[in-house]
């Protein structure tokens, strides 16, 4: 009959001492427990929180992955503000010191700005630089004009003029740049592209017409000044007037300076002259002729 005490042993799983046929053997206590009493890694939610909590993946923000090789990856937005490019602070820079600056110059923009009293000479002056009054004034001469080197630099111009409003107006329709915001809209005969503000077509056309009459036209030296200080001041105008911001004007100088180089290019010659105004030189040649 087995005795009461190894009963209880046998009973007491986690005891080292067993019974086998009346005889006691010692168990080793550094034997590993069964699968099925091992507590599972995990299974509890406390510890899973804790353990979540203190991951650095979750400390160091959810949108952030973890490569192949177990270096973090931050995601790409992050990357970009934290590694922002030269180029686009240099950008923004620019464009506040622009906005600023504009701001400050458009003294002009209403009757009650600073130079409000000036405000009807500086509208005088964008007139002077408006495309009908050019392109009027210069078929009013192409018309006139008896000579055909009159002609020749009238049609020229004319042609200048039309290649000027073409290339403004894609440029504007692309960059859609709006005006200022202290500008009012009282300008002179606008299209549907003038609400744009880049760039300034006033200063592209000042810029190339300029341009145009000092290269072919004799004129005095005073009138040469005369010449350059009227396209500085339509430029200039447009920046007291609030119609357009320094970096428009900028541009439209540069635009209006190339397109001239343009002109020269495709320069029609006293032939081609001919042929445009239906050869009415030399009709006049053959009747001149015995």
């Amino acid at each position: 009959m087995p005795s009461p005490k190894a009963k209880n042993a046998g009973r007491s799983g986690g005891s080292p001492l067993s019974s086998t046929n009346g005889r006691y053997e010692f168990m080793s206590l550094n034997r590993t427990p069964p699968p099925n009493l091992l507590p599972r890694q995990g299974s509890d939610p406390a510890t899973a929180r804790l353990r979540a909590s203190e991951s650095p993946t979750r400390r160091r923000g959810s949108g952030s992955s973890t490569s192949s090789t177990g270096a973090q990856v931050m995601p790409e937005e992050d990357c970009m503000r934290l590694n922002p490019s030269f180029v686009g602070i240099a950008l923004s820079s620019l464009l506040a010191i622009d906005l600023w600056l504009s701001k400050r110059l458009g003294v002009c923009a209403c009757e009650e700005s600073s130079w409000g009293s000036v405000r009807p000479l500086m509208k005088l002056i964008e007139i002077s630089g408006h495309g009908i009054p050019w392109l009027i004034g210069t078929g009013y001469c192409l018309y006139k004009s008896d000579s055909p080197a009159g002609q020749e630099v009238m049609l020229n111009l004319l042609m200048a003029l039309l290649l000027d409003l073409v290339l403004v107006g894609v440029v504007k329709a692309v960059v859609r740049r709006r005006r200022p915001s202290h500008n009012r809209m009282d300008m002179f005969a606008t299209f549907s592209v003038d609400r744009y503000s880049f760039p300034s077509g006033h200063a592209t056309r000042a810029a190339m017409c300029g341009r145009f009459v000092l290269a072919h036209l004799v004129l005095a030296a005073p009138l040469r000044v005369l010449v350059v200080l009227w396209a500085g001041l339509v430029g200039f105008s447009r920046v007291l007037l609030g119609r357009h911001n320094v970096t428009d004007v900028l541009f439209g100088f540069i635009m209006g300076y190339g397109q001239y180089n343009l002109v020269e290019l495709l320069w029609v010659s006293p032939l081609g002259l001919q042929g445009l105004l239906g050869g009415r030189g030399l009709e006049d040649g053959v009747e001149a002729s015995p």
